[in-house]
């Protein structure tokens, strides 16, 4: 498969790929983050979801793949860094605000600076069409923040902190997305990549959890605990996979944006799962959101 894979590189098919990998991914990344924030306190179960999927990658890593490369461990180290400090910055920032109001501008800010990120690093440009696309999707997600800004009425409190956080947040998805870009391409096999990434990214947050569970005057019962983290880590192999996979095959930049259209996804969940309100203002916003990644897609 990785053979297959490899060939598809800078071809149609490649792209044609690279977009549904993109989209798939934006749709998995929003049923992520709903795992994250839903039942449980978002430090444990993003410590149960690492957990899982760290068990689950160790047999492919050390039996399966092929090992890496000499160099590919200080990129390892690298990716490891960052995607601690977003894990780190997430759980804050869904302990400050409603699902609805953080993953709107954590989402919005990381495109743009993975379109700057992907022109310095790996010399791709836009065209002044999908420039445009980019400006109204980020239009309706800034707009989600906004409204959320003047209108929402609970967590008024922590509602400016969730949103500095969100916005940092952001900076580091924008991040991890060229940083692992760079990495997956590095590699001559890229399920090499994914699979020790995946054991090397779930070492960290666990131990944290279990700290945190130990505290609790209250601890929630274990056993749905682990089941919504196995089920998480379901979910992130496909999605954190997917985008990967779709920055080898194609350009870093339009599948960093084609992935936020998982704000629209994100904002239905709220609403028919998180039973979080969504009125038509909002509607509007996410309906912007999709027509901006329609544009930079058709402007390619």
């Amino acid at each position: 498969m990785s053979d297959w894979l490899i060939s598809l590189e800078g071809t149609e098919a490649g792209h044609q790929l690279a977009l549904i990998l993109a989209v798939s991914a934006a749709f998995l990344h929003a049923v992520f983050g709903a795992l994250q924030k839903g039942r449980h306190d978002p430090w444990l179960t993003r410590g149960a979801i690492d957990f899982s999927y760290a068990l689950m990658a160790a047999p492919f890593a050390l039996f399966v793949v092929p090992w890496p490369e000499p160099y590919m461990w200080p990129i390892f180290f690298g990716a490891f860094v960052i995607h601690v400090a977003y894990k780190v910055l997430q759980a804050f920032a869904y302990t400050k605000g409603s699902y609805t109001v953080v993953y709107p501008v954590v989402r919005g800010t990381g495109p743009l600076f993975a379109v700057i990120g992907a022109y310095l690093i790996f010399d791709e440009t836009f065209s002044l069409v999908q420039w445009l696309g980019v400006g109204v999707l980020l239009a309706g997600i800034f707009g989600l923040a906004v409204y959320n800004l003047i209108f929402l009425q609970a967590e008024r409190a922590t509602l400016p902190a969730a949103l500095m956080l969100a916005l940092l947040t952001g900076v580091f998805v924008a991040l991890y997305t060229t940083y692992d870009a760079y990495g997956i391409r590095a590699t001559a096999d890229p399920f090499t990549f994914l699979a020790w990434f995946f054991l090397i990214d779930g070492l960290v947050m666990p131990p944290i959890a279990v700290l945190k569970y130990r505290k609790m005057a209250y601890p929630p019962a274990l056993p749905p605990l682990m089941l919504r983290g196995f089920i998480g880590g379901l979910v992130a192999f496909a999605s954190f996979g997917s985008i990967m996979l779709a920055t080898r095959l194609d350009k870093v930049g339009e599948a960093a944006v084609l992935r936020e259209t998982s704000t629209v996804f994100a904002a239905l969940i709220g609403w028919l799962v998180l039973k979080e309100t969504v009125g038509p203002r909002r509607i509007a916003l996410m309906a912007l959101i999709a027509v901006g990644a329609v544009i930079v897609e058709l402007g390619g």
